[in-house]
């Protein structure tokens, strides 16, 4: 596993404590320890730090990714480019959003 650069390992912080990280091998680990008295540990996978707090990571790695729904809010839809036929794409409402007046790009 090729180290992260020191760059990188100058600007992350753990999730949980805000501590500094260090890499050990595969993995990141906390310079202070959590209240418990535990140093952190975050893995590293293809190169990319996963640094979510132990209880979210297993929601996250075992949920399969939905194509189409990264950002949006629940049921709202956003197409900002232009559509097949040409015309600018448009926003529908979804749950929780009240109508509002469109954003112009001179705003």
């Amino acid at each position: 596993m090729p180290k992260l650069s020191p760059e990188l390992l100058s600007v992350l912080r753990c999730p949980v404590t805000g501590s500094h990280l260090v890499q050990e091998g595969e993995e990141l680990v906390t310079v202070t320890a959590d209240d418990s008295g535990n140093k952190l540990r975050y893995r590293i996978e293809d190169g990319i730090p996963l640094l979510l707090p132990p209880e979210l990571l297993s929601a996250a790695t075992g949920a399969p990714a939905v194509e189409g729904d990264a950002g949006e809010p629940d049921g709202a839809q956003h197409d900002g480019g232009p559509d097949a036929e040409g015309q600018e794409g448009t926003r529908q409402k979804g749950a929780g959003q009240e109508g509002t007046a469109p954003r112009h790009a001179a705003e």
